[in-house]
């Protein structure tokens, strides 16, 4: 009856003792990954600073307006180019560009 005891004593202890190497492990599994994903979001971080300021500076006024004028051979609105609409039976007035 003892000895019985104590085998199932045995086999618990050495249950318990797999089960704590077990959970140690997956614990330091767990720490990795959460220092990878850490790792993994920090670089995504500075990546996404560096592409708002790329954005910031591909969005300048004055790049905007060079890229309109030398690929979109785009001009700026003169009142010599402009050109007015009216509805029929009302008077025109010019408007003044700006």
């Amino acid at each position: 009856m003892m000895l019985r005891l104590n085998l199932m004593l045995l086999a618990a202890l050495m249950a318990s003792a797999l089960f704590l190497v077990r959970v140690q492990y997956d614990s330091r599994r767990l720490y990795t990954e959460i220092e990878r994903a850490q790792n993994e979001f920090r670089k995504l971080e500075i990546e996404h600073e560096r592409l708002q300021v790329e954005r910031r500076a591909q969005a300048t006024p004055a790049r905007v307006e060079r890229l309109a004028r030398e690929q979109l051979h785009m001009r700026p609105a003169t009142p010599a180019i402009t050109q007015y609409v009216t509805l029929k039976g009302t008077a025109a007035r010019p408007e003044v560009a700006q």
